[in-house]
């Protein structure tokens, strides 16, 4: 069996650029104990647990305002690549606590721009998967009443803006290139006065442009990610759904079971932009051993 190489394949540089401040704060002894991040600092399990290594502990399991009171008077906060809106921010700073941003920069532009249209007047149609802390962060930037969440076409029919509303459209930066162009149509069908603003970042579109044509020229797709992670889950989307093959997404070498590649000639393999690269190596030492 052949195995592929997909790149360009994990690390992005904000979730680079996360990591690397968690550990320098980590290591600074100047810097207030314990040391907290509010949330998973990037969607991978293994890169938590390399922070646990550190004494940072992960605060995780609900809305960031919430997760903030479990920080104690004193002590530092790491604030994730995802973001987290004002109100976390204003929160952090009146309880004296010690803040570090690590926010991604290609989503603190999100944040601004979606300040910079309500102050213009507009209304925000974000289009974004429920549940996750990136728009949770972004939508947090616009009043309540001035920002509706969508995650696909069929959504669009719930929104409640009415028909001369001004509107901006703005997205995730972790979304599928193509479904998310289904629901800008779909916005734009209703709403033909709304501006779009597409804010899914280079790392999400050159991986997931790589997957779709490496998989054009294999049997199956193995994604590297875990299972939280927006970008990863998406990479299989793509795979099955614009490259019509199979895909399947593993957190960890473990995960993987040779029945799968049966009948298998010619594999890819890529990763999340937060999976750590020596998940992927692992992974793709297995496969290149299962080919004798």
């Amino acid at each position: 069996m052949e195995v592929v190489k997909i790149t360009p394949r994990g690390y992005c540089y904000g979730v680079v650029d996360a990591m690397t401040m968690a550990k320098q704060v980590a290591k600074d002894p100047n810097v207030p104990r314990p040391i907290f991040v509010l949330g998973q600092i990037v969607h991978n399990r293994h890169a938590v647990e390399d922070l646990e290594h550190l004494d940072i502990r992960t605060l995780d399991g609900g809305r960031r305002v919430e997760l903030l009171e479990q920080v104690p008077d004193g002590a530092t906060v790491i604030f994730t690549a995802h973001g987290v809106s004002p109100e976390v921010k204003a929160r952090a700073r009146a309880r004296g606590l010690n803040a570090f941003d690590a926010t991604c920069p290609d989503v603190t532009k999100t944040h601004s721009l979606i300040e910079e249209k309500v102050a213009h007047g507009y209304s925000i149609i974000y289009i974004g998967t429920k549940g996750h802390p990136e728009p949770e962060g972004a939508m947090g930037e616009a009043p309540v009443g001035r920002v509706e969440l969508v995650t696909t076409a069929d959504d669009v029919a719930s929104l409640t803006f009415g028909p001369d509303t001004p509107l901006a459209i703005v997205t995730q930066t972790t979304l599928s290139q193509w479904d998310t162009e289904d629901v800008i149509r779909a916005v734009q069908s209703r709403y033909p006065q709304a501006e779009v603003h597409n804010e899914i970042c280079l790392a999400t579109q050159l991986r997931q442009e790589a997957a779709v044509q490496a998989a054009r020229d294999v049997d199956m797709v193995v994604v590297v990610g875990d299972r939280r992670s927006n970008n990863s889950n998406r990479l299989v989307e793509v795979v099955e759904k614009v490259a019509g093959k199979p895909a399947v997404r593993v957190e960890q070498v473990e995960d993987l079971e040779s029945a799968w590649f049966a009948n298998v000639e010619k594999v890819a393999v890529t990763a999340g932009s937060s999976t750590p690269s020596q998940v992927t190596r692992a992974v793709i030492h297995w496969l290149e051993a299962l080919k004798a």
